[in-house]
């Protein structure tokens, strides 16, 4: 039986002495600061091809001025990258727990049903809990009818746990690995069927299932924050003095990684340009192309696709060292603007220009060293974009292919006779690696020569036969980065 203070509903009730209660007023549902946050960079994510690493930080600040802890910004920050990682195997225990087809649900239902999914499923807020702050959530965002579908659903999938929701969605692996994978992992199938490609070209002794579902578990988990201190500006040390809860790169000298959290931004060598946050993978692609050998002067290198600034202002710093100068070039002028902020302080000679690198703006055969960093999918990045998996499509794969090349021939002709040329992309796609640099070598090879990278990375391990050489999240820690060695020969 209702009690007096009850708010089970909102009409009149009848009292114990038979007479009519006055209608109680609707409740108002809970404004949850973190749930909200992380509902509004998810339908920015998908509305507006928003990436979640660039919305979410400006929704934090905002939530914050408004009185938003630190707590509650940790939990939407989980919920956002959670929510986005495991995107594919929530869809999957979704669509079996809902009687229309999963294209049928409103987005914005569908994305509070993820978020309540990964509540349940894979963070260690109890059940009850999950599902009474996800249906508030619904009630302020959908209203209070499709609240109720929410609740519906939820209540369903609380069922059971992840490993046995999984056993129920995803096909037998013998039955169809790509698709089993898929499930289990969240990822696009095509995704799936790339990667397990290229780590049988690459790891050739270590590609079965067991070597790909590492890899596929690797793009799930939280990246750590890395840090460079730009030689010449900053030393490894002074970074440790400031976080001492960090611990150093695994590769890159100059790297220190931020393992159990920090705030980069605190740090006076990053506030002065003097460091600044970068993958150790990108610092290796940098460090390598500077490390090859010459053959004749060391004057003027390019950075051909600079964007947004973390390879040049590397590269900027380890030519000032040396007496080189450094032109950055990119496309995007409101990226060339990032880029000159990167390298603002850099103590050696440099320039910023907006240009296209397959027109150059240059005299042919003027560089040293010249990097080309294509733009490509970028699935190499997706511990840190996760969105990015269920945005691109197998065409946009294809769609590259023509830039990539021509972007790889243009550095050719920058190049001078005994200089050398370096082709990076964030992506292990065998289309957007080896596949350019083989075609552009097919036309072009008569003048130039393939140089080994692998010692050009010293004391990293599991690089394959060379001579180029591909990183990876699971062996290396890294972002997926690919780097190829030419020496212009004439």
């Amino acid at each position: 039986m209702s009690t007096p203070g009850s708010t089970h509903g909102t009409s009149g009730t009848t009292s114990a002495s038979g007479g009519k209660r006055a209608p109680r007023p609707h409740r108002r549902p809970k404004k949850d600061p973190a749930r909200i946050v992380a509902f509004r960079a998810l339908r920015a994510v998908d509305e507006r091809d928003a990436y979640a690493n660039l919305i979410l930080p400006s929704l934090l600040r905002e939530a914050e001025q408004k009185g938003m802890d630190r707590r509650d910004a940790a939990l939407a920050t989980e919920l956002v990258y959670g929510t986005l990682r495991l995107q594919g195997t929530y869809d999957a225990i979704i669509a079996a727990c809902i009687d229309r087809p999963l294209g049928k649900v409103d987005p914005p239902v569908l994305d509070v049903l993820s978020l309540g999914a990964h509540q349940l499923l894979t963070t260690r807020i109890p059940s009850h809990a999950a599902v009474s702050a996800t249906v508030e959530l619904a009630r302020v965002v959908l209203g209070d009818g499709k609240a109720k579908f929410v609740n519906a659903v939820l209540r369903r999938i609380s069922a059971h746990d992840l490993d046995a929701w999984i056993e129920r969605v995803a096909p037998p692996y013998e039955q169809d690995a790509e698709d089993h994978l898929a499930v289990v992992h969240s990822h696009p199938r095509w995704v799936v069927a790339a990667l397990w490609d290229s780590l049988g070209r690459w790891q050739p002794d270590d590609s079965g299932r067991t070597a790909v579902e590492r890899l596929l578990r690797a793009d799930n988990e939280r990246p750590e924050v890395t840090l460079v201190a730009r030689p010449g500006r900053a030393a490894v040390g002074e970074l440790a003095d400031a976080l001492p809860e960090a611990e150093p790169g695994r590769w890159s000298p100059f790297a220190l990684r931020l393992a159990e959290g920090g705030d980069p931004g605190s740090v006076a060598a990053v506030q002065e340009n003097r460091a600044g946050v970068q993958d150790e993978g990108s610092q290796l692609v940098a460090l390598a192309l500077a490390a090859a050998p010459l053959d004749g002067p060391d004057r003027l290198w390019l950075d051909g696709c600079a964007g947004p600034g973390g390879k040049a202002a590397l590269l900027a710093a380890l030519a000032a060292e040396r007496g080189a100068a450094l032109v950055a070039s990119e496309k995007q002028p409101h990226r060339a603007r990032l880029v000159a902020r990167a390298l603002a302080g850099n103590p050696g000679p440099y320039t910023v220009i907006a240009a296209d690198g397959t027109r150059p703006a240059w005299r042919s055969g003027g560089f040293d060293r010249v990097l080309v960093d294509v733009p490509c999918s970028g699935l190499g990045a997706l511990r840190r974009r996760p969105e990015a998996r269920w945005r691109r499509r197998p065409q946009d794969v294809a769609a590259f292919g023509p830039l990539q090349r021509d972007l790889l021939r243009s550095a050719v002709e920058a190049t001078r006779i005994g200089g050398v040329v370096g082709y990076a992309t964030c992506s292990p796609h065998l289309a957007e690696t080896r596949a350019v640099v083989d075609d552009v070598l097919r036309t072009e090879g008569a003048r130039l020569e393939w140089i080994d990278a692998r010692p050009l990375l010293p004391g990293v391990p599991s690089l394959g036969d060379g001579p180029d050489v591909q990183l990876w999240p699971h062996l290396h820690g890294t972002d997926a980065m690919y780097l190829a060695l030419l020496r212009r020969t004439a």
